[in-house]
């Protein structure tokens, strides 16, 4: 890297402790710090939504899929994305938000302890929030590796470099710092993603190299399935991403809470479906076409190599900034999840003062909690050194277990699962959780659609089969349910409407 790639990424780096700062202004309680009251127009909530499902990750696991085995990273990552997010806009978008402009609702588990009950809240809570110190743990390790690559700054220093950068515009500002930071980053990766494809197109045939190239790259990287990318995944992914990315991830319920209204955050949700759709093909045909340009030691490294390859100085440092956005943002945004939920639903549980704490003592321990997420994170990213976890864990270990806490979580939004009371919850969160751990360590399955679609199709049938043979009917939760079908306003032009 030359003075001018370093600058452009120094100059990053001072922009998002800016950025925080700034931030940090216009909080002024912890509803303000968790869902910024509601006041996030529906254009930067959907950019904000799309943006904080990228990480590093995509530049590191995913660059390696797409040079080994082609365009099928998009079909059954973006595309299904894209699909489950447009289904969510009409499902449950709305829905997350009229939780909080009816109920209070600031963290995206507070409403479980009133659909179900307290036990079943927390079992989710705790598997939830352990499940995303690991998770978040594998993003710090892509972005050490990418870094790594470019600038030969060891893994440890890599890690700790953009984990305090995070941890101090995070913690100081909150949900606003978070997507205030996704729009910087949805700039700084539009303009280093079009220069990696004109690049890409400028250094072999053209705009014909489009469709050119997949003759010349190995069989089957121009097939929208390939390897061991099958049909039954696609299907299995479908369904995990249709719930993760409309609420079962925490984080990206909250952009849609964020939303002045139902109506705002389903239009929000619309906006980041379509740019789930669009934008990830130009990130991923320069990836499909990199054997042709490249041949690096390891697949992970294709993207490192295609960008020295092609981009000339100072761009460099535009894509490996636009690599630490899209870490950092989705940290960021995990880390003010993990945070509303510690401090709403499981510390008022272990420790019952902390519900007599002042609006100031309970923002101060969001701080706290938000700081300790992102130290802990670090310390196990540091501890594995980035040995063959990431694509380990983003796929197998969060995709898999996914299912099994977002079903109880997402399903109860809706009226025609209102039946499926706590034991139904609880017994597909558990039965989900024990099919995966057995495929994966008793069985030993090394198949990755199997790993994928077992935990999520059990938890899904215990979930609705129990709903439907042993049905719990509790008129609280007739009044919760029906109360999210019509923003305030709606109702209150409605005499027939169910208020809380």
């Amino acid at each position: 890297m030359t003075a001018l790639d370093w600058t452009v990424l120094v100059a990053y780096f001072v922009l998002m402790v800016l950025i925080g700062v700034w931030s940090r202004s216009k909080i002024k309680t912890v509803v303000d710090y968790f869902t910024t009251g509601g006041r996030i127009p529906w254009w930067l909530s959907g950019i904000s939504h799309h943006m904080s499902g990228y990480s590093a990750v995509m530049f590191v696991a995913f660059a390696a899929v797409a040079y080994s085995y082609g365009i099928t990273v998009y079909v059954w990552w973006a595309m299904t994305i894209g699909i489950g997010v447009g289904i969510g806009a009409f499902l449950f978008a709305a829905r997350w938000n009229r939780l909080r402009a009816k109920h209070g609702v600031v963290s995206p588990l507070e409403y479980l302890a009133r659909r179900y009950n307290l036990p079943t809240q927390q079992a989710l809570a705790y598997s939830g929030a352990a499940l995303k110190v690991v998770d978040i743990a594998s993003k710090w390790v892509a972005i050490a590796v990418l870094l790594n690559g470019f600038t030969g700054v060891p893994m440890r220093w890599g890690i700790l470099l953009t984990g305090v950068v995070t941890m101090l515009y995070a913690t100081l500002g909150g949900l606003w710092a978070d997507v205030l930071t996704d729009f910087g980053q949805f700039v700084i990766q539009f303009g280093a993603g079009i220069a990696m494809f004109i690049g890409v197109l400028a250094h072999l045939d053209g705009v014909p190299t489009l469709w050119t190239m997949w003759d010349q790259l190995p069989a089957g990287h121009g097939h929208a399935l390939n390897g061991p990318y099958t049909p039954i995944f696609l299907i299995a992914f479908l369904f995990i991403k249709t719930f993760e990315y409309n609420g079962g991830m925490w984080n990206l319920a909250q952009r849609y809470m964020a939303a002045p209204s139902g109506s705002a955050a389903k239009k929000s949700a619309l906006l980041s479906s379509a740019l789930w759709l669009v934008w990830p093909l130009v990130l991923f045909i320069p990836m499909c076409a990199a054997p042709l340009l490249v041949h690096p030691g390891k697949p992970e490294q294709s993207y490192v190599e295609l960008s020295q390859l092609l981009l000339p100085s100072g761009l460099i440092g535009l894509v490996l900034a636009g690599f630490f956005s899209h870490t950092m943002a989705m940290v960021a945004s995990d880390a003010n999840a993990i945070s509303s939920v510690i401090t709403r639903d499981l510390a008022p549980v272990l420790v019952p003062r902390v519900r007599r704490l002042t609006d100031a003592a309970t923002l101060k321990m969001a701080r706290i909690v938000t700081f300790t997420f992102v130290t802990v994170s670090m310390l196990i990213a540091i501890a594995t050194n980035g040995e063959g976890v990431v694509l380990k864990i983003v796929v197998d270990l969060v995709a898999a277990t996914m299912g099994p806490i977002a079903i109880p979580l997402m399903l109860g939004l809706l009226p025609w699962f209102r039946r499926s009371g706590s034991r139904a919850a609880l017994a597909s969160w558990g039965i989900g959780l024990i099919a995966w751990a057995i495929v994966k360590y008793g069985v030993g399955s090394t198949d990755q659609t199997l790993v994928v679609a077992l935990p999520l199709a059990t938890s899904l049938v215990v979930y609705v089969g129990l709903g439907l043979l042993l049905p719990e009917n509790r008129p609280e939760v007739d009044e919760l349910v029906d109360s999210l079908d019509t923003d305030p306003d709606e109702a209150a032009a409605r005499p027939d409407a169910v208020l809380s």
